[in-house]
């Protein structure tokens, strides 16, 4: 069956043809195919002609008392199998989750791994019925048409929507691994610090907001205009930063929701612990309108609340007035 380039169809192939082929193209037999199906021998054979037909080449080759592919058929088989395959697989996964509750997160890869999962084994045990799905992205997503349930975001108040729940600010401080502090050059003041390696991100001067996480900024704070480190440890996100501080490689400015976990261990210490200086950026929680009403994701945002008021006790944060009202 050959059709010339003129008259070969374009419309997309019916899904149920291309299932009738995998399975005579597996079984190589028609009723066997027919049977897995729970079709009869004859519309599986009028697919597997209209499929055919569609695709404008013969993809069997039919003998007596069975089939084979032609060369278009094996082709076809090769792309349509793996595709069919995960769509089952996708399926399956969707009936199995069907009926259970789930809250389902976006934030970015540094607040769900130093913040939001050491915290949510509490919340588990807690709603031990409500499964967690969390993807780590730095960009937004329109919760309008997405199923992201909420959305945890780090920028100043006049970048969220006017609903965003404000969890909590913070403020920059200098840290380090205890060892490194006792076995490395003292640090009595601020210009001490240029003895030793400086960890800081390695995208901070390309964006506007991101300048406040700079040592320049923090020693600019502290009236030194200029230094010169022992040396520069650049890194793209704040848990590799805080990592290399753990791991004593430097000393990093550290975000203090991020760290107080680690300084409230002894995991790091600030070794100027009177030299915080605050950012203007803060934490949000941002809730779909479509998913505010749903009692699994209540349920997370009232814990979360719970959360975020305890970090704000440990790091003592004091909210900006204009972002009171946003409190929980």
């Amino acid at each position: 069956m050959l059709h010339s380039p003129t008259h070969l169809r374009t419309r997309p192939i019916s899904a149920g043809q291309l299932r009738a082929f995998e399975a005579v193209a597996r079984h190589l037999n028609f009723r066997a195919a027919s049977e897995e199906l729970a079709l009869t021998q004859s519309a599986v054979s009028r697919q597997i002609q209209a499929l055919e037909e569609e695709v404008g080449v013969s993809l069997f080759l039919r003998h007596t008392r069975a089939v084979e592919l032609t060369s278009a058929g094996a082709q076809l088989l090769r792309a349509a199998l793996p595709s069919l395959e995960r769509i089952d697989s996708a399926v399956r996964i969707i009936r199995q989750s069907a009926g259970r509750k789930s809250v389902a997160i976006s934030t970015w890869a540094s607040f769900a791994s130093m913040w939001l999962i050491p915290r949510l084994e509490m919340f588990q045990r807690a709603h031990p019925d409500i499964d967690i799905r969390i993807d780590a992205t730095d960009v937004a997503v329109d919760m309008e048409t997405t199923d992201v349930d909420l959305a945890l975001r780090y920028s100043g108040p006049g970048q969220v929507p006017s609903h965003a729940v404000r969890l909590f600010g913070e403020q920059l401080t200098p840290v380090a691994s205890p060892w490194l502090i006792k076995s490395g050059a003292r640090i009595k003041k601020p210009i001490d610090l240029a003895q030793h390696a400086l960890v800081e991100a390695s995208d901070a001067h390309r964006t506007q907001h991101m300048e406040w996480l700079t040592w320049q900024r923090w020693f600019d704070e502290q009236g030194l205009k200029s230094f010169a480190p022992k040396r520069w440890l650049y890194f793209n996100y704040a848990h590799q930063i805080a990592q290399a501080a753990l791991t004593g490689q430097g000393i990093a400015l550290a975000r203090m929701p991020l760290v107080a976990d680690s300084l409230a261990s002894g995991d790091l210490v600030e070794p100027l612990p009177n030299m915080r200086i605050d950012s203007p950026l803060a934490y949000w929680l941002i809730v779909g309108p479509r998913n505010a009403a749903r009692p699994e994701v209540a349920a997370f945002c009232d814990w979360l609340r719970v959360q975020a008021q305890l970090t704000r006790e440990a790091i003592g944060d004091v909210p900006d007035a204009d972002t009171v009202d946003n409190l929980d």
